[in-house]
């Protein structure tokens, strides 16, 4: 159970709001929770653990998920430009559409993860596929074909 005091407000529970702009959330467990659609543009998720949470459609725009964890997240869809993932867990993540350019993607953990059709930059997509190895257990893609590895 996780409990926000959020400007004056306290979010107890699963994570309901709509917003999140800008937003300190570091070391925050999200973990198995639905925060489908929700707008964190802009917000500190560093070392927030995301493992097992649908993500899906959400906005992090420019989010800091430095070491946070995300493995086994579904984030279809969601919109990850700009976001600094420096040592971020994406193990068996799902990505499958997502857009996500210019990403800081040093140091991450991208096993199992499936990136079919995520709109990468062509270096981001070079480095990855340098580090790309397993198959997503809910898919049953290889991350090395989702990216189109060589």
């Amino acid at each position: 159970m996780i409990s926000l005091l959020c400007g004056g407000l306290l979010f107890g529970g699963p994570a309901h709001a709509d917003n999140f702009d800008r937003m300190n959330l570091r070391q925050q467990d999200f973990s198995g929770q639905d925060l489908t659609g929700n707008d964190y543009t802009r917000a500190d998720l560093t070392e927030a653990d995301l493992s097992h949470t649908n993500l899906e459609q959400v906005r992090l725009f420019t989010t800091r998920l430095n070491r946070a964890n995300l493995e086994g997240a579904n984030l279809r869809g969601a919109t990850l430009d700009g976001a600094s993932m420096v040592g971020a867990n994406l193990k068996d993540a799902v990505l499958e559409g997502a857009y996500a350019i210019n990403i800081d993607f040093r140091g991450i953990d991208i096993e199992g993860a499936d990136f079919t059709d995520v709109l990468l930059d062509p270096k981001d997509n070079d480095k990855l596929c340098e580090i790309a190895s397993g198959t997503n257990p809910v898919t049953g893609r290889e991350t090395k074909e989702t990216l189109y590895c060589p």
